[in-house]
């Protein structure tokens, strides 16, 4: 008899399922099943993976639900132990509409009723209950409550206000986990039973359907075990705990020949399943873009013109007077972007990057392909003039396909919190979100985390882990091979030996590993991701909360990661914190504060002498990009003479493109002659004197030799950077033919080709790499010109990580720059630059001292006119509850009362 699967729990059932979406549907595709469910507690992170994966068995019909739960009260009620357990309740999406009511449950359940779980009321179920299915779940659930505590009416009462709410879609569930394995919990099927019995009478009296269901967790009988040690892992229990949690071992995707017998007395709860299943539409949550509406002057008609109107005032303002090709290239970018329906999104970045910058927040000059565009280059989005060095738009929006664009920001540490909450107030917080990130067990943690339930010996635990490789080499045909357990098995020896190890405790922890490898371990947040949505977020996608580490509020968290937010029509941007960008502004205040001088770190000189120099010299620690040792030994080679250089070198100092640049340097320094295949070339390749080095160059030589339009060379780029083998054979082909309809020959043609398939899959983005590199001459100039303030700005950025003060304490001692202790009476939080020019050790950086003391010190030694004038006078002008004894007791550890004649740190040392 058919049957369907109406409460599964995959692995985002996050520490309680152990279900692989894809091995789920592979499983229920081999029984030939019609439709199978997702209802993981409380949440739908899972659903986007889980209607993907579906579209690849088109046999089998998925169902979209989410096993709730339900508060006994209102939600809003968070003030004991009776608000924080309450029932499960089985929620199915019928359709599309389904979907949306479930979406805002889902959210709810997170945003009002979160209390240990999301949880959700009778008050939301009959708000959202339209088009929904509604089963009464497993022994959690409200009814099969009542009946475990023989309340009977408030079993039927139950039963009675969800049959009036639901109707013909509300169906009683019953469960039968008979179970005789080892270690298995018996006594749920004997509780089971007895409330199947009632329910069954009950169901008759009220004339309410029945459904069985099996509470699945894993996929199948053989990873029973497996699950075992993971709620082990759930509940920090060894596993021969005997009063741990224990499941019945039942909870797997039974075939449908065992439901059948299982429920061979109840075959109308068989027929349910498919009957439930029958009453669900397929449907696709899927969506075109949904951008967010920008208010705009009332004088524009749309926010075309109006992103017109402010391109062409900020060009005029960047260029002067505007040429012809300046033109030609602003009104193609701004035919795109109006076409694929941007506008919105180009006037929101710029309007949130002006807003930084009103806010005194640094911006970084770009990065990654957004830097191409000479309109986000006149709106300020950008600071890079992408004609001056090649960038091409076609990189970043490519004109024959519609494609989000993707326009990363980085601002300052200290300034991107502030950004945040400008776009929170701008737009509204329910138009706002952060996005999901899912924490999964890798190889080693998984065998760490088996390895100490099952109480195998810490040093062999050790030995099992660091057998696993940080990565292995490509395979033949140039493509990655994942670091996992089964790769492990085939490429070390040691790892296949442990699988088939005599001793059943290694063999049992590598086999339980290898299964709950993969699975979800955590929920997070993602460092820099946001959504901005056109409305209230709650109608296109489900929501999750969590804690802003900054202000301590509940923020906005989608539920659908960063790889499946933009397939449902979400807009998601990266707002980056990079710490370059707050030693940059540190230093330029330093330099106002020390010398007096203004620096405009966006104006300083292309060409600067002093800082060529340095880097020629291979004094580039502290530099952004370009401290390693490895690009210290190139850049000394290399010895940079213009920026371009630097352009190249970020570009080939990765790993694959490293190789090249042997040939670059030899090249450059005139060692090694420059030749190019076709004359057309050296405009094209001559900043990187005749070598292939970013995709920009790939694209354009594609067009001047072949005569490829944009979209094709952009596409040309993303097949050979990806081996995309079937799009690389057609455009080869569409490549030979335009190349020689231009009058080149077949030969060269295939030379030319071949190069680029050898060196095109590293070629790197020319415009990420642009932006990066001024960044690091900024940087470099910094140090050059103004070295103390410099340092000291980089010394204060890394007052948290010893190693890398140590570092650039140890570079300045190289420099000549003298590093002073703290000192009381010249000190403040951060290192600072003194009237000598030397650099004073920050306070907040000695242990024992945070910074809201040293605030209290600066404060005191103010008022009492700039100094303290001994240790005495330091105790009587500071507040006390802020420095106590082992605050001051490091600071004469650290020296800072030196200065006071004559106590020294020795006599105290000496006690």
């Amino acid at each position: 008899m058919p049957f369907v699967h109406l409460h599964v729990h995959t692995q985002y059932s996050v520490l309680d399922g152990a279900a692989s979406i894809i091995k789920l549907f592979g499983s229920a595709a081999a029984d030939k099943q019609i439709a199978l469910a997702i209802t993981d507690h409380g949440n739908m992170y899972g659903v986007k993976e889980f209607l993907d994966t579906a579209s690849k068995f088109p046999t089998i019909k998925p169902i979209v639900g989410c096993e709730f739960y339900v508060s006994k009260g209102s939600r809003f009620n968070k003030k004991g132990k009776e608000d924080l357990s309450g029932y499960h309740l089985i929620l199915l999406a019928k359709n599309h509409e389904g979907y949306k009511n479930l979406m805002k449950l889902s959210s709810y359940a997170f945003i009002e009723g979160f209390y240990s779980k999301p949880r959700i009321d009778r008050e939301l179920i009959e708000r959202y209950h339209n088009n929904l299915i509604c089963s009464s779940a497993c022994l959690g659930g409200e009814v099969a409550r009542a009946i475990a505590m023989e309340d009977i009416e408030a079993a039927e009462k139950t039963i009675t206000w969800y049959k009036n709410l639901f109707g013909e879609d509300y169906y009683l569930e019953l469960q039968r986990h008979e179970t005789d394995l080892p270690g298995a919990d018996t006594s749920t099927f004997v509780v089971q039973e007895r409330v199947n019995k009632v329910i069954l009478e009950l169901a008759t009296k009220h004339n309410v359907k029945v459904v069985c269901t099996n509470d699945v967790h894993f996929v199948s009988a053989d990873d029973r075990e497996a699950h075992d040690r993971l709620i082990c892992l759930t509940t920090n229990s060894d596993v021969d705990d005997p009063d741990r949690l224990r499941y019945t071992k039942q909870e797997y995707l039974k075939s449908q020949a065992e439901m059948e017998e299982i429920f061979a007395d109840v075959p109308q709860a068989l027929e349910s399943s498919v009957e439930i299943a029958n009453k669900v539409e397929k449907y696709s949550i899927e969506s075109k873009p949904v951008m967010p509406n920008f208010p705009i002057p009332e004088h524009f008609e749309n926010t075309g013109d109006y992103l017109r109107d402010l391109t062409y005032k900020g060009a005029v303002a960047r260029y002067g007077e505007i040429t012809e090709i300046q033109r030609e290239r602003i009104d193609f970018e701004l035919e795109v972007i109006v076409r694929m329906g941007y506008s919105d999104y180009f006037l929101i970045v710029q309007d949130f990057i002006s807003a930084a910058r009103r806010m005194e927040v640094w911006v970084g000059p770009g990065r990654g392909s957004a830097a191409g565009s000479v309109v986000a280059y006149s709106l300020r989005i950008t600071d890079i003039d992408p004609l001056k060095y090649d960038l091409l738009f076609e990189r970043f929006l490519n004109p024959d396909r519609v494609n989000f664009p993707d326009i990363d920001i980085d601002f300052d540490d200290d300034g991107r919190s502030k950004v945040l909450k400008y776009v929170e107030e701008k737009y509204g917080k329910d138009h706002v979100s952060r996005v999901v990130t899912f924490g999964t067990m890798a190889a080693k943690s998984a065998i760490r985390d088996i390895a100490r339930i099952q109480k195998l010996p810490l040093n062999e635990s050790d030995r099992l882990a660091k057998l696993i490789p940080l990565k292995f080499p490509s395979d033949p045909d140039g493509k990655p091979v994942e670091v996992n357990l089964d790769n492990c098995r085939i490429y070390v020896p040691e790892i296949r030996e442990a699988f088939e190890s005599p001793e059943p405790l290694i063999r049992e922890t590598m086999d339980f590993a290898r299964k709950l490898e993969g699975n979800v371990r955590n929920v997070g947040v993602h460092a820099c991701a946001i959504i901005i949505g056109r409305d209230d977020l709650r109608e296109h996608i489900p929501i999750s909360i969590s804690k802003d580490k900054d202000t301590g509020e509940d923020m906005w968290v989608s539920q659908y990661d960063g790889s499946q937010i933009e397939k449902v029509g979400m807009l998601k941007m990266d707002f980056l914190g990079l710490k370059t960008l707050s030693i940059l502004k540190d230093a330029v205040s330093n330099i106002k504060k020390a010398r007096g001088i203004e620096i405009d770190i966006n104006s300083i000189p292309i060409d600067d002498k002093p800082t060529f120099e340095l880097f020629s010299r291979g004094d580039s620690v502290a530099t952004f990009q370009f401290e390693s040792d490895g690009m210290r030994k190139w850049l000394r080679e290399l010895k940079p003479s213009r920026f371009e250089d630097l352009i190249a070198m970020n570009a080939l100092y990765r790993p694959g493109p490293m190789d090249y640049i042997p040939d670059f340097v030899e090249r450059k320094r005139g060692l090694k002659q420059i030749e190019y295949d076709v004359p057309e070339m050296e405009e094209i390749l001559s900043d990187t004197y005749g070598i292939t080095v970013y995709q920009e160059q790939v694209m354009l030589l594609s067009q001047k030799l072949a005569g490829f339009n944009k979209g094709d060379a952009d596409q040309l780029r993303k097949a050979m950077g990806k081996k995309i083998k079937h799009m690389m054979d057609e455009l080869k082909e569409q490549f030979i033919q335009g190349g020689t309809s231009n009058g080149y020959t077949i030969d060269i043609l295939e030379k030319i080709w071949k190069d680029w398939e050898s060196f095109a899959q590293y070629a790197f983005n020319k415009s990420h790499s642009t932006c990066y590199a001024w960044i690091g001459y900024q940087t470099a100039y910094l140090k050059a010109n103004y070295p103390a303030e410099f340092m000291a700005a980089t010394l204060s950025r890394n007052l948290d990580n010893i190693e890398e003060i140590t570092k650039y304490m140890d570079e300045c001692k190289r420099m000549g720059i003298s590093v002073l202790g703290p000192c009381i009476n010249e000190s403040v939080d951060t290192f600072t630059v003194n009237k000598k020019g030397n650099i004073r050790f920050g306070m907040a950086g000695i242990k024992g001292v945070g910074s809201s003391a040293v605030e209290n010190f600066v404060a005191a030694r103010t008022e009492a006119g700039g100094q303290f004038t001994s240790i005495f006078d330091f105790i009587e002008k500071v507040n006390l509850s802020l420095a106590g004894k082992k605050t001051i007791e490091s600071l004469v550890y650290a020296g800072a009362f030196d200065c006071f004649e004559p106590v020294k740190r020795e006599q105290y040392l000496a006690l």
